[in-house]
């Protein structure tokens, strides 16, 4: 393949480019994705607020069900103790951790959670936990043994407490030791809880050279780990993390939904959005998460008519799914975070055969695989101020998803970059021929994906 038609291929695949006089360099991020992330969906589970007694062990229990969904990957929030001092409301939040080494007795022993991990690698489904390297309980056991880890305020002569997060105490990364005893407490959780990987909290506010050689060691014990970065920074993509959060494309929905943008945003995210991140990296695409719930509002409350649809256009756009516990069962409750507040698993039922089929389409067909080779390619159609109709392609397979983001039914014709053939349906028995000049109807706030 000529060089100048193998750089618009990368260019299309939205990664990072760097010029240094007359050289170009293309960036490729050298992280290592396992075999088995290739086609998942990512599950977070709020072990407090999962079942009414918040414990691992009532957990389990839901395994099965999930299996039976088709999720891969379980994210488990903090599992460890939460300070005390000046905890946030009763129970505190799960990210003011006391002890990196133990387990929150809220959920039981760390006896329970390895049988979580051990029962979830019987069904196929992996592991990761949440990590938060940023910062402590004010009460944790290194503020006792360790004191000098710390950021220390000059005024109060007391730990720093990062943003308005009064309950917990930023770490010093400049303590050589400090990164050493971080990287064993990471360590610890794959060598003897046998975790496939981590979510790390605030990752861009850790500096990147410690995730880098830390990443390494972990890989030398554990080498298909999978790594999770909290935010949407491409310095920490280039050698740590497999993933990060794609709040951009995140906020583009709301704001569509919310009729604060328009159909171009998206437009404008596919062909510009993506490019600040080098080839090989993974977007995490969700419509809700823990901290989405609990303080800005249910997928309801912020995408209302459009909660199905934009669920299924976190599916086929480049990038692997979140669910969020109880989406599955149309859970239309902000949760409390401090508080305990079960989840009622008695919601609208759709939205669990929702999932299932879009988890299910997504496994049939390679074209929607994570690593992204090409961005989609967006079919014209007479309707472009309502109607996106995006094309992926990988070898044999193709998918073709068509979404109408306006209130009204609409008529539009596949005009040129269809390839002629019969196309499943999604959520119909049936099949269709599809060529250029085709015309399909979809209903409000509605989508079709047709895929082989």
């Amino acid at each position: 393949m000529k060089f100048n038609r193998l750089l618009s291929l990368l260019f299309a695949a939205g990664l990072v480019i760097s010029c240094s006089g007359n050289k170009t360099q293309i960036i490729v991020s050298e992280a290592i994705h396992p075999e088995w992330s290739k086609d998942a969906v990512i599950y977070e589970v709020n072990t407090r607020q999962f079942t009414p007694e918040g414990t691992f062990s009532a957990f389990a229990k839901h395994l099965p069900r999930l299996h039976e969904l088709g999720v891969e990957i379980l994210w488990f929030m903090p599992v460890h103790p939460i300070g005390e001092v000046d905890r946030k409301g009763t129970l505190g939040s799960y990210y003011s951790i006391k002890d990196y080494k133990a387990v929150n007795p809220e959920f039981g022993t760390f006896e329970d959670f390895k049988m979580v991990v051990d029962e979830a690698h019987k069904l196929g489904i992996k592991v990761i936990i949440d990590w938060v390297a940023n910062h402590t309980s004010r009460d944790a056991v290194w503020t006792v043994d360790h004191p000098e880890w710390y950021v220390i305020d000059t005024v109060t002569n007391k730990p720093i407490a990062p943003f308005d997060w009064t309950d917990v105490a930023k770490l010093d990364y400049s303590k050589t030791d400090m990164r050493e005893a971080m990287a064993d407490a990471m360590l610890f959780w794959v060598k003897e809880a046998g975790i496939d990987g981590f979510r790390c909290d605030v990752a861009a506010e850790v500096p990147v050279d410690f995730w880098e050689s830390t990443v390494t060691r972990l890989r030398e014990v554990q080498p298909e780990l999978f790594m999770l970065a909290e935010g949407e920074t491409p310095e920490l993509q280039h050698k740590a993390f497999n993933m990060y959060y794609s709040w951009t494309f995140h906020h583009i929905m709301n704001n569509m939904a919310q009729g604060k943008s328009n159909i171009d945003s998206l437009r404008s995210y596919l062909s510009k959005g993506m490019s600040r991140f080098p080839l090989n990296t993974v977007s995490m695409n969700f419509t809700s998460n823990h901290d989405e719930n609990s303080w800005n509002g249910t997928e309801f409350e912020r995408l209302g008519n459009h909660a199905k649809q934009m669920a299924a256009l976190t599916f086929v756009m480049p990038g692997m799914p979140l669910i969020y516990n109880g989406q599955e069962a149309g859970f239309n409750r902000r949760l409390q975070f401090f508080e305990k507040d079960s989840i009622s698993w008695s919601g609208d039922k759709s939205f669990e055969e929702l999932y299932k089929k879009l988890i299910l389409m997504k496994k049939e067909n390679r074209a929607l695989d994570v690593p992204f080779t090409q961005m989609p390619e967006e079919i014209k159609t007479e309707r472009p101020d309502a109607v996106l109709v995006l094309k992926r392609v990988l070898n044999d397979n193709i998918v073709l998803s068509a979404f109408n983001f306006s209130a009204e039914s609409v008529k539009v014709s596949l005009n040129e970059g269809v390839e002629n053939g019969n196309y499943k349906v999604f959520n119909e028995t049936v099949t269709t021929t599809l060529q250029n000049g085709s015309e399909i109807e979809i209903e409000p706030f509605g989508f079709k994906i047709f895929y082989k």
